[in-house]
């Protein structure tokens, strides 16, 4: 019988994907390991390699197709002996269950759980802010009586603004409606009808309906633009720009943040950076120090001299974690990721050299596995190379604090009573104050600022 081909789940954490580019096409001979597709998640692009051998006998979904849930049919393999005459068996298999009828609700307390409020304006963005919500209701019909076919998400999306599905056009394989289908019927204005909008006897459920029906706090570009006859061109945000987003507007509005920087004298460093370069040289070791390898290395060791620094918040409780696993900002086409040097409290200059030189590469390349960059105890962001002096980055939830370093250059400076001229570099930590207070902080910006002006301490 004809296998379906079915979206992986590259990362626990993964519901939907993009389907980049696809590595074959009808009729090719598939064998067991070949690379097949490429799928891109909200932060790498990653290889699919098929499981079993055959060829190819159709492609249900096109390459550059958005928003493909996990589990869903992307191709069938025909296998030996089968041919196009038997897609059927295949492809005419009607959807899982959990898309035409109610997941059983899970029992305990989660089960209890409230739905979570959409944000004002519109339907949620994220299949996140709909983790709580109820099971999806049954398909509706059309008014011909067929059933319309919809996504969980995209049907709880629906619900959730008043959103009528027979009005929608789906864009998913067979004229399936997927969540970027109801976004764009929540932006053109779609209602549900007259007759299935609720009675309206009772203040309570009409004050309940208030903020899906609630404008817009503030105008949106592109009324403003059309207003304003500014000429424009509208691109679509990819999944990574979505997520950076979604992300960003979280830990700005949960999360109460306060700056700390310090100025740091980093002539020793630079001196010592440049003899062990030039011992690395002449041995023929395969590395090269850079100025961000010994920043990592120091924010590594000033989280165990400060450990409450290297936490998450976690509701009534913290999560104190036993090694420094630093995250570092990369930027790539398109947006940034943070590939993550782990347990690097326990690695040296040399190797933490290594691993960032690998992660960075992988990076760009669009080439990191889920476990590269998701985790981490705490960021570090470097803008020096740029030309910025100083700035303050964002938090990246759920870690407790952020380190942004900016450019080193030649200040004037007061030592012993006299003026001299050092090197210097202003470095920025944003902090989670429900994880560390001002003190804390403080503490744990003095013990980098101690490491990075005597870099040979961080080799004992």
């Amino acid at each position: 019988m004809p296998v379906n081909i079915l979206m992986p789940a590259l990362s626990p954490t993964m519901t939907e994907g993009t389907l980049a580019k696809w590595h074959v096409k009808e009729g090719d001979e598939v064998n067991a390991g070949d690379v097949i597709a490429e799928i891109e998640t909200d932060k790498a692009t990653m290889e699919v390699e098929a499981v079993d051998e055959g060829h190819l006998g159709e492609i249900l979904v096109p390459e550059g197709t958005e928003s493909v849930p996990v589990n869903q049919p992307i191709a069938v393999l025909l296998q030996e002996g089968e041919s196009e005459s038997d897609l059927g068996q295949a492809t005419s298999a009607p959807p899982p269950p959990a898309e035409d009828t109610p997941a059983s609700a899970p029992s305990g307390e989660k089960a209890s759980k409230a739905p979570e409020a959409p944000a004002k304006g519109g339907a949620p963005g994220t299949q996140e802010m709909l983790k709580d919500a109820p099971p999806a209701p049954p398909a509706p019909k059309s008014s011909g009586g067929e059933r319309i076919f919809a996504s969980p998400l995209a049907r709880r999306m629906a619900k959730q603004a008043g959103i009528d599905l027979t009005q929608i056009k789906g864009s998913g394989p067979n004229s399936r409606i997927v969540r970027a289908d109801v976004e764009q019927a929540i932006e053109r204005g779609v209602s549900a009808p007259a007759e299935a909008a609720p009675a309206k006897k009772e203040a309570a459920p009409a004050a309940a309906a208030a903020p899906a029906a609630e404008a817009p706090a503030a105008p949106r570009a592109k009324d403003l633009a059309d207003s304003y006859g500014l000429a424009y061109e509208e691109v679509p945000l990819s999944s990574m720009r979505r997520t950076i987003a979604k992300r960003m507007v979280e830990a700005k509005q949960s999360i109460p943040d306060y700056p700390l920087t310090v100025d740091v004298e980093i002539d020793e460093l630079l001196r010592v950076r440049k003899e062990l370069n030039a011992r690395a040289e002449k041995s023929g070791a395969d590395y090269k120090l850079s100025v961000n390898d010994f920043i990592v290395r120091a924010c590594a060791l000033a989280l165990m001299q400060v450990p409450g620094v290297n936490a998450s918040y976690n509701g009534t409780t913290l999560l104190m974690y036993d090694h420094a696993d630093i995250s570092v900002a990369v930027a790539i086409e398109g947006g940034l990721i943070t590939p993550i040097v782990k347990k690097a409290d326990t690695k040296g200059l040399a190797q933490i050299s290594r691993e960032m030189k690998v992660l960075a590469k992988r990076a760009r390349d669009g080439k990191l596995k889920p476990e590269d960059y998701q985790g981490g105890t705490f960021s570090l962001s470097n803008l020096g190379m740029m030309g910025i002096k100083e700035f303050g980055a964002i938090i990246n939830p759920p870690q407790g604090c952020i380190v942004a370093v900016g450019q080193s250059e030649q200040r004037p400076v007061v030592k012993d009573g006299a003026l001299a001229v050092a090197t210097m570099m202003s470095v920025t930590g944003t902090f989670d104050h429900r994880v560390a207070d001002g003190a804390m902080g403080a503490e744990f910006m003095g013990a980098l600022k101690k490491l990075l002006e005597d870099p040979l301490t961080m080799m004992l």
